[in-house]
């Protein structure tokens, strides 16, 4: 019985680690893009480096349409593979790129890599448990996923004060490598010989044509895709705002942990009250929390100056601890009605909802550059927005 514990403990940390290398690969960057955008020569005034953080997110929404359905033919562990190669590939572009374009190129490829591990960790999970117990083992790797924002800020700052920028990613592949190493030797392929469906390019249209059949899957959808673009504006923008506005450079990693910390919290109280109030109150409370956040800090700081970092760190910290009630909830009641084409239903979940953020990210982010008053005036519009469409779903609160 130890035993057997022991090689479930090892199978959380191994899924944990596969979904961290995309957090990684993203936060661990952040204290050095002012270095990189010094190294392509692109000004201090512009927000072009902003790109860097938003990019790797397309390439993330767009190669999970491939690596899911792919997986389903060819097995898990191959497809993780593949996309690690490919990882590997876009890192050294990277590391090489004398330009802007080369750099988005080369994190646009880094997501499309970094698409598989983190969408098929998710169905292993799935083929190897199911139900209660699922949910019980996702909520444990989802605990030991949200440390990796927490730490990967400092880290990056230590690589780059001690061997400059291009050593972030090495320190990413470096982990990759363990990692798959780890699978390689450690982890059964848990899709079943018999379960392996034939790949055609019908999976990707009927899939569809079920998926829009669910008014609820689409609203939930698009939904997420408001709320993640909103994040991701955060995300990009955080180093520019906390470097750049506010002066914190040596304090800016441990502001990020605190602040990951936040949705960290909510995320942990959400899997009890999820099960007291269920999925569509806590989407409804939040979501309308989500919304007068913004509005408070517009009324307080419209055509002012930035307030106080401690008065910026308290709305943050406000607007995240609702984004940790949204974030899980909305995709599991955008997947409630899908069930049954689980697989290709989290693809285009995770497509559509990315596809949405990204372009929701670099407008707002353009104009976050002396203020973070456009960061809190896209929370609010993209509050209000996913308001009106939850009002179309004329759902009954649920308990699952």
């Amino acid at each position: 019985m130890q035993e057997n514990n022991q090689s479930k403990l090892e199978f959380i940390a191994l899924m944990a680690s596969l979904m961290s290398l995309v957090a990684l690969s993203i936060d661990a960057l952040l204290p050095a893009l002012e270095h990189i955008g010094i190294s392509l020569n692109i000004q201090k005034e512009s927000s072009s480096n902003q790109l860097l953080v938003t990019m790797i997110f397309l390439g993330l929404g767009s190669g999970q349409l491939i690596s899911g359905p792919i997986s389903d033919s060819l097995g898990r562990k191959p497809v993780i593979y593949g996309g690690f190669v490919l990882f590997v590939i876009a890192s050294f572009i990277c590391v090489s790129a004398s330009s802007i374009e080369m750099m988005v190129f080369g994190r646009i490829l880094q997501g499309i890599g970094l698409s598989a591990p983190r969408t098929i960790s998710i169905a292993m999970v799935r083929d190897s448990f199911s139900g209660n117990y699922m949910a019980k083992i996702m909520s444990f790797i989802v605990v030991i996923f949200i440390l990796v924002p927490v730490v990967a800020p400092a880290l990056g700052k230590l690589m780059l004060d001690t061997y400059g920028w291009r050593s972030v990613f090495y320190s990413q592949l470096i982990f990759g490598v363990f990692v798959m190493f780890w699978l390689w030797k450690r982890q059964p392929e848990t899709l079943k010989e018999e379960n392996k469906i034939t790949f055609s390019f019908r999976l990707f249209s009927d899939g569809l044509k079920e998926f829009v059949k669910f008014k609820q899957a689409i609203i939930f959808t698009l939904i997420s895709g408001f709320i993640t673009g909103s994040f991701m504006v955060y995300l990009s923008a955080s180093q520019q705002i906390f470097q750049e506005q506010y002066l914190l450079v040596e304090e800016f990693p441990y502001i990020f942990a605190g602040l990951a910390i936040s949705v960290g919290f909510a995320t942990f109280l959400n899997g009890s009250f999820v099960m007291r109030f269920g999925m569509h109150k806590l989407v409804s409370f939040f979501l309308i929390i989500f919304t007068l956040v913004p509005i408070a800090y517009i009324a307080f700081f419209y055509q002012k100056a930035n307030p106080s970092v401690e008065i910026l760190l308290l709305f943050f910290a406000l607007q995240f601890f609702a984004l940790g009630f949204l974030f899980g909830n909305l995709r599991a009641l955008a997947m409630q009605p899908v069930g049954h084409i689980a697989g290709i239903g989290a693809a285009i979940n995770g497509f559509v909802s990315t596809i949405m953020a990204v372009p929701i990210a670099t407008f707002i982010g353009k104009y976050v550059v002396t203020t973070t008053l456009p960061l809190f005036m896209g929370f609010f519009v993209c509050g209000v927005l996913s308001l009106v469409l939850l009002n179309f779903t004329k759902l009954k609160p649920v308990n699952s």
